[in-house]
């Protein structure tokens, strides 16, 4: 993984936290080679040919990468550069690994500070592996024997703890985010595509180890169907969700004031699902249910009165009240989606059993039910009002204070309102206006009497 070269990513680099963090990465690079050069300074002709051929390796596949993120690129290129490293444990891998580094660099024409970058955490990250390979026993493939399992396992660990936190550590940085969830989103994906590649590392080098360059490069045959399965992979996750996108934004098409409420929802919903203590797989999912709670407002049924500029009828809000019945409806076709139905049903519960469509009470609603109640409530009170400004922390924390064990659940309230994320939750808010026929939870600050 690197820093890639997209729009608007230049200017990160020149903040100061972000400019120490480069430099304690190059610190750290220059002394985990140092320390290399130490213990092990010896790098015969062989050693030179097996890094040379495997570079080459690695540049064709580096200049193959692919986009992770708005902000980096992954490719398959660490797999020949760990090949080279079971093969020479020592600085001259460390060099291929820089030199190829720089190529790419210099070909793609990134800015310095960028370069420079990849550059000092390429480094850092394969001298720190070696040095892993060799504390548990590793040595030149070059040298016959059994291969060494652990040190191989120790190698790649070590490349990809040091990589993929590194580079997330810049990115969260620069756009202040958090490293966990830098990480997840760049990393946690890909995760069993990269164990996958371990075997593919170990056989790299015994062939090359049996038969030099020629069976080489013919392994790396098999690196470009591993890279078309990262990208399958990617691609079919990223189709998945702007299809998702897609289908939300149809909704908001026909009430423009409620314009980015879905994926706001979305993004609160994922903050407080993490406080609450979900694994990232699940506070996913509870994501997805957020973005999707307002779908079934798609039915021509609600849009006459989404439109309408005044207050509500007892029979129009009836009406409304049955779009949960009807997202669920909808998000229960996709057979992907199955697993969030019942948090899509039941949105609109109240802790206190006095909520909507089922009148569910305490345990009985869903987890991720009541994370996205208090998603949605808040975006409700953080936008304007034709009868009110939009609300600030200190009024929204009162709020839910209020309707602790009433509207919400009392666990869920503690947890935000004592969490040093909460703030978070105000990044997202939108000050834009919304008219008396919006939809709301029946939070009375946020209703439409």
């Amino acid at each position: 993984m690197v820093i890639g070269s997209r729009t608007g990513v230049l200017a990160y680099m020149m903040k100061q936290p972000v400019r120490t963090y480069i430099l304690t990465i190059a610190l750290l690079a220059s002394a985990s080679l140092a320390l290399l050069v130490w213990i092990a300074p010896y790098a015969g002709a062989d050693h030179l040919r097996a890094v040379a051929t495997l570079s080459v390796i690695a540049l064709a596949t580096h200049m193959m990468g692919h986009s992770l993120s708005r902000n980096t690129t992954g490719t398959v290129s660490f797999v020949p550069f760990l090949a080279s490293a079971a093969i020479s444990p020592d600085w001259l891998t460390v060099l291929g690994v820089v030199t190829v580094a720089a190529a790419v660099q210099i070909v793609r024409r990134r800015p310095l500070a960028k370069g420079l970058f990849n550059l000092c955490q390429q480094g850092l990250s394969v001298s720190t592996a070696i040095l892993a390979y060799k504390l548990f026993g590793g040595t030149s493939v070059l040298q016959g024997g059994s291969l060494p399992y652990a040190a191989f396992g120790a190698l790649f660990l070590t490349y990809s703890a040091v990589n993929s936190l590194s580079v997330s550590g810049v990115v969260a940085l620069s756009e202040g985010r958090r490293l966990w969830e830098v990480w997840t989103e760049n990393s946690l994906g890909t995760l069993a595509y990269d164990v996958i590649a371990l075997p593919v590392i170990v056989l790299l080098a015994w062939v090359y180890a049996k038969y030099a360059a020629p069976g080489a490069f013919g392994v790396a045959v098999s690196l470009l169907g591993l890279r078309e399965l990262y990208i399958v992979n990617l691609q079919l996750e990223k189709a998945n969700q702007e299809l998702l996108e897609l289908m939300v934004a149809a909704i908001e098409a026909r009430d423009p004031y409620t314009s980015g409420h879905s994926r706001r929802v979305s993004e609160h919903a994922k903050v407080i699902a993490q406080i609450v203590g979900l694994r990232s797989s699940v506070a996913r999912r509870v994501e997805i249910a957020a973005l999707l709670h307002d779908v079934g407002k798609i039915h021509e049924i609600f849009a006459p009165i989404l439109l309408k500029p005044g207050r509500l009828t007892e029979e129009e809000n009836a009406i409304m009240q049955t779009h949960p019945i009807k997202s669920e409806e909808l998000v229960a076709k996709v057979s992907q989606l199955r697993d969030v139905v019942s948090a899509v049903r039941h949105h609109h519960e109240n802790w206190d059993g006095t909520g909507y469509p089922d009148g569910l009470a305490g345990d009985r609603i869903p987890l991720a039910s009541r994370i996205i109640m208090f998603a949605d409530t808040i975006d409700a009170m953080t936008s304007d009002r034709p009868y009110r400004k939009a609300l600030d922390a200190d009024a929204v924390r009162s709020e839910l204070m209020k309707h602790r064990g009433r509207q919400f659940d009392p666990a869920i309230c503690d947890a935000l309102l004592s969490s040093g994320r909460f703030e978070e939750l105000f990044k997202h808010s939108s000050h834009q206006s919304l008219p008396h026929t919006q939809e709301v939870p029946r939070l009375r600050l946020a209703s439409q009497a």
